[in-house]
C-alpha cells in the first residue's frame, strides 16, 4: 500500500512538472538571429538562396544565389538560372548588399548582369572586396524569354559577417 500511495504521488508530481513547464512562457534568447527583409543575420561561411518553386513558369524553372567568404575583406558572389528548355534569352542579375545598422535595412554595394542566348542554363560569379565588419547578401533576378513570353523570379541569401 505504501508503494502504490509513493507511485500516486511520484506521478502526480511529475504531472504537475509538466504542466508547469508547459504554462512558463518562452522568452526571447539573446542568441535569437536577426531577420532582415527576409535575410537572417548570419555567421556563417556561406549561404544560398532559391527561387520560390511557385514561381516556376512554362520556360523558368529555377534560380539560386550563393555568398561566401572568400577571405579577409572579400566575398564570392554566385548566381545561376535554369529554364525548363532551350529558350531564347537567359539573364541573371546579381546584387551585393550589405547590412546598414543605422537604418536597419540592406544597402546597395555592387551589381553586375550576365546573359547567354539560345540556351538552357547560365550561371556568373565574381570575387567583390568589401569592408570588414559587416554583414553581406546576395540577391538575384532570374529571367528567361521565349519568343514573346518573358518570366522572371527571384531569390536571395541570408546575410553572413564578413571581417
Amino acid at each position: 500500500m505504501k508503494k502504490r500511495i509513493l507511485s500516486i504521488i511520484s506521478s502526480v508530481a511529475v504531472f504537475a512538472m509538466v504542466l508547469t513547464t508547459a504554462m512558463i512562457p518562452a522568452e526571447a534568447s539573446e542568441t535569437e538571429t536577426k531577420k532582415v527583409d527576409g535575410s537572417y543575420l548570419t555567421h556563417e561561411e556561406s549561404s544560398t538562396g532559391y527561387s520560390d518553386n511557385r514561381a516556376r513558369g512554362v520556360h523558368l524553372m529555377t534560380g539560386d544565389c550563393t555568398i561566401s567568404k572568400a577571405g579577409r575583406g572579400k566575398v564570392y558572389a554566385y548566381a545561376s538560372t535554369t529554364a525548363t528548355h532551350e529558350v531564347d534569352y537567359i539573364a541573371t542579375i546579381v546584387y551585393v548588399d550589405r547590412y546598414l545598422e543605422d537604418v536597419d535595412e540592406w544597402g546597395y554595394v555592387t551589381s553586375w548582369m550576365e546573359d547567354v542566348e539560345n540556351d538552357i542554363y547560365m550561371s556568373t560569379a565574381k570575387t567583390v572586396y568589401v569592408d570588414g565588419g559587416y554583414y553581406y547578401r546576395v540577391r538575384a533576378h532570374h529571367i528567361v524569354e521565349k519568343e514573346d513570353s518573358y518570366e522572371e523570379t527571384a531569390s536571395f541569401t541570408n546575410g553572413i559577417w564578413v571581417n
